[in-house]
Parts: structure tokens; sequence; C-alpha cells
């Protein structure tokens, strides 16, 4: 240290750039190299098993002098321990890395991420929504291990009393295997959310039907939808999308994430892709005229391209959110669910003699008997077809007093 005369901030600030590399020494192994492109790095010189070596400390001025003397004095402690200071700052950093994917809220994005090719995207979706407003405010920043089972139970009990029962049964099914996907990775030991599955408290709520619209009030449905200007009280996109739910007997999830390179207007086919479907299989289906009226007119309120959604929305996801036609259906005034419009376009197709293959095959139901799924491969497109152009034109009001027995072909 004799001799050596010690840095300043001034130094260290003044310190221009040269030809080629040189130090500032500090003294007891600490030097401020700098480059010839004006960078200024902390370096400390240290020998350890009889090698000399060097540990970078940091950039100048984000790690500033009084910070780099403490750096170096860290290092130099490690040294008297026999540990070589570069090894014990890799331990560090790995162990501080380790340290935050075990919080609750890394592990549980890692299992959204690890599952989502899987899933359908309404799956994915829902999931997701579980974790982020039930689960995160609560358990996002605690590490794994650290959740105990009575913690967990008390954050649950919250959301059961708030009368969203169900919900809370389903967060507690999530966290399980949020939890089980942190055992996997060797990031917690125990999984508590599993441990009270059976527990007394979270009764299952009574089982709701779903809602259908009674079919008196279909050709109502239809004029409100019919309504626009200031007198409509949806928006063009919500109006589109629950008149496609009418058309086609899609699900909810299938409708809202449609793109319009999904529809082929000279065909009058709409293929919507397995990742939307229940059944992860894609599924073709036909357009009545009814349904390609109301595609063309969304086309000039959201067509951007090929890939632009056809039910746009400013939404985290840029389309419809989950529940948007359910609450449409309410707001004009039909308390119905998008699956009780399922449910409707059953009954009305049966009642008038429609191939139960053909209805079956439209709302994409799987058959359970698999000899006979065997000899159901047939799509029935153009029985489809023909069968949803009756459907839209009976939703207007054009009733069909008779029954369509010719149409039960094989």
């Amino acid at each position: 240290m004799a001799g050596v005369k010690l840095l300043n901030e001034f130094m260290c600030k003044g310190a221009k750039p040269r030809d080629g590399i040189y130090y500032l020494n500090d003294g007891a192994g600490l030097r401020l190299r700098v480059r010839p492109n004006g960078s200024r790095h902390w370096i400390y010189r240290y020998r350890f098993g009889g090698k000399e070596k060097s540990s970078s400390l940091g950039t100048y001025p984000q790690v500033s002098l009084r910070e780099a003397r403490l750096r170096a004095s860290q290092a130099k402690a490690s040294l008297y321990d026999g540990q070589d200071p570069v090894v014990v700052r890799r331990v560090a950093k790995a162990q501080q890395k380790t340290s935050s994917q075990q919080l609750f809220e890394s592990v549980a994005n890692a299992w959204l991420s690890h599952n989502k090719e899987s899933w359908s995207s309404h799956h994915h979706e829902r999931n997701t929504g579980l974790v982020r407003r039930y689960l995160l405010p609560e358990l996002g920043k605690m590490p794994m291990d650290s959740i105990e089972e009575a913690y967990l139970f008390n954050v649950l009990k919250k959301v059961y009393d708030s009368g969203v029962k169900e919900s809370a049964r389903r967060a507690r099914a999530v966290a399980a295997q949020i939890f089980s996907h942190g055992r996997a990775l060797h990031l917690c030991r125990n999984n508590p959310a599993r441990d009270m599955s059976d527990n007394p408290y979270f009764k299952k709520p009574p089982v709701e039907r779903y809602k259908a619209l009674p079919q008196a009030e279909m050709p109502e449905l239809i004029r409100k939808l019919a309504v626009r200007g200031d007198a409509q009280l949806l928006e063009i996109q919500t109006v589109g999308g629950l008149l496609m739910a009418i058309y086609t007997g899609l699900r909810d999830s299938s409708i809202r994430g449609a793109t319009w390179q999904e529809i082929d207007f000279e065909r009058r086919l709409w293929t919507v892709p397995g990742s939307r479907m229940k059944s992860r299989r894609e599924f073709v289906c036909p357009l009545p005229s009814q349904a390609i009226t109301v595609l063309k007119e969304l086309e000039s309120y959201t067509y951007k391209g090929p890939e632009s959604f056809v039910f746009a929305s400013r939404s985290k996801h840029g389309f419809l959110s989950e529940n948007t036609l359910r609450k449409g259906l309410h707001r004009l005034g039909f308390m119905a669910t998008l699956h009780g419009l399922r449910s409707l376009l059953t009954d009305v197709l049966s009642e008038h003699g429609f191939n139960p293959d053909w209805i079956e095959k439209q709302l994409d139901h799987q058959e359970r008997n698999q000899v006979r799924a065997a000899y159901l491969r047939t799509a029935f497109l153009e029985q489809r077809a023909g069968m949803m152009e009756w459907f839209a034109n009976w939703c207007e009001g054009k009733h069909q007093t008779t029954k369509v027995i010719q149409l039960r072909g094989n």
C-alpha cells in the first residue's frame, strides 16, 4: 500500500480514454480499468491456489468508488475463509436466481406457459384468470415452501365467503397443480393445496343448469340485434358475436378469438383451429346466408388484414373478453347463456326431424361409443349447411310448420 495514491471520485470521473487499455490503482488489489472506448470497469486482483486471478466488480459510475471498495473488501474476506471470490459470487447469483424461481408467482407463470400449447385458449384464459385474480395477490411474492396449508386456507376462504364459491374451489385445484409443477422442478417440497382437497368447508355449490332461451323469444332477440345506431345497446362486435353464436352453434371460446383468415366467403365456410375447440380438433363450420351478412358488416369495422380479429376489441387479448356475449344477452333483456343457445339449437333441430348425427357434428360433440365413432368419420358438411340455413331462417321467424323428415338421410 505504501506509495500507492488512493483514488477519489474526481480522478475516476476524469479518467480519459487512451489508445490502449490502462489502469488506475486504488491499492489492495482494486483497480479501475479504462478502455479506449471510454468504458470504465472495476477489477479486483488476487492470488488463489498459487495463481493470480481477477474478479469483475462492476462498471463505473454505476458502481461507485465506495461500493467498489466494499465489494473488494468482501472478496478479501472470502480469501481469508479459503474461498475463491469468483466462485463465491457465482454461487450467490445462482442462489438468488433459484430463490426468485421459487416464488409462487414464478412457478405459477411457469406452469401456465408449460401447459399453454396443450390447452384450449378458453382453458388457458380461465386458469390465468383464476391465478391472477385469486392467488397472486396474496401468494405471488411468497416462496413456495413458506406457504402452509392454514395460510392457503385463509386465502381461499376469503374468496369462498365473498360468494364466488365455485371459483374458490377451482382456484384450490389450480394451486394444487402449480405446487405439483413446482415439485416436479424441485422448487418446493410440499403441496398444501392438494392436502386440503377434502376440506369440508369448501362445499360444492348447487349445480346451475345452463339457461336456454325460450324458443318463442328467438325472433325478438334477432329483432333487437338488428337495431343499429344509438338505439343499439351493444357494440357492433358484440352484436356480431351473438348472431354468429346463434347461426353456427359454436361455443363462446371458439367464436371470440376468430381471425379473418378463418373465413372463406366464397365457399361460405368458417374453419376454426383446434386450439379454440373443446375437442382440440379443427372444425369446419358451414355459414348460412344470415351469417355471411353479419360478417360482411363486421368486415368494414374490424378487418385490418387476414390475421386481424373478427370480433376485435380494446381488451388485453385484442378480441371480446370472456362473458361479454353472455352479458350482452342480459343487457338486451334475455337471461340466457351462450350454452343455452346451443341447447335451443339442439331442441329446435331435433323437434323438426333433423338427423341427430348432423346435430351432434355441428355442436362438435364427441361420439362416446367408440365402435359407432369409427363409422362416423364423415363431417356431414353438405347436410349441415342445409340444416343451418333452415335454422337461421327459423330464428328470423320464418317458421316451417312441417317437419323435415325428408332431410334425415343416412
